[in-house]
């Protein structure tokens, strides 16, 4: 796979695949919490989980995908939280068919702590959730992530500051 002109083997595909994954079900009580009789997001995570270990093919993956989506759509009028938690799980999701979805997911469940905190714990919860998730980065992935952060940071909500 070629990704930004360079190649990304397969086994780093998968790695931040599990990242995504880690990244979105970290957050998922947001959206359990708001909605603890709908599994779509879980399955959208447990989904590249599957993925990753040669379970599933690709495009089931991005099947739960979108149900995680939908049900972020769902959820909007009840809890930003819990909306954002959901599009973490479906970007997730679909990273077994973008790899770069990675960034999504991640950006996604930081939005869903910034949103959960009081308005002055924001930027506080913000850091501690990027580091969180840079503490949990596979060596191998590292600087293909930061680099990624760096490069797409303004459109993520600028959650990515701070390196």
């Amino acid at each position: 796979m070629i990704r930004r002109g360079g190649t990304l083997t397969d086994g780093d595909h998968r790695l931040l695949a599990i990242w995504a994954a880690d990244c979105a079900e970290h957050v998922l009580p947001y959206f359990e919490n708001a909605r603890p009789d709908d599994d779509r997001p879980r399955r959208a995570v447990e989904a590249v989980r599957a993925w990753v270990n040669g379970e599933m093919k690709m495009m089931r993956a991005r099947d739960f995908a979108g149900a995680s989506q939908d049900a972020a759509r769902e959820v909007k009028a009840i809890s930003e939280p819990a909306r954002m938690a959901a599009l973490s799980a479906g970007q997730a999701a679909v990273v077994a068919h973008v790899a770069a979805h990675e960034l999504g997911a991640a950006a996604y469940a930081i939005r869903a702590v910034m949103e959960a905190a009081p308005e002055d714990k924001k930027e506080e919860v913000r850091i501690a959730a990027l580091f969180w998730q840079r503490d949990r980065l596979p060596e191998r992935i590292r600087e293909l992530v930061l680099d990624d952060q760096r490069l797409r940071n303004d459109t993520c909500w600028l959650v990515f500051s701070g390196q």
